[in-house]
């Protein structure tokens, strides 16, 4: 099972409220309802009572959520990606040679007539 998908699930377990779980987790709460909805798909039963006042767990949710804290205990740290050092090299915004000074031609141009 995906971490991911336990996470969320212990925090809509412990909130018992969907919307307060997804602030607390920073995701839109369409998402937390897609996840809650494919977790129980893999589960195959529900582990939510929704209703209209109050959210509760159901006795799969109760058993599940013991088994959910574990598997979150046991799985490894993710590994940080690495920050590059500097930035990425960026050309230059100017001409690249020197400023033509005024009154002379610019070398190897031929002189444009009107």
């Amino acid at each position: 099972m995906n971490i991911t998908l336990l996470v969320r699930f212990v925090a809509v377990a412990e909130e018992l409220h969907f919307p307060r779980a997804a602030i607390a987790l920073n995701i839109p709460l369409a998402s937390l309802y897609s996840s809650i909805s494919k977790l129980e798909d893999e589960v195959g039963s529900p582990l939510f009572v929704r209703g209209s006042s109050k959210t509760q767990l159901t006795e799969a949710g109760v058993l599940f959520l013991t088994t959910a804290r574990e598997e979150i205990a046991a799985a490894p740290e993710p590994v940080k990606k690495a920050v590059p050092a500097g930035g990425k090299a960026k050309a230059s915004k100017g001409k690249g040679r020197a400023p033509a000074v005024k009154g002379q031609p610019k070398p190897f141009k031929k002189r444009q007539g009107r």
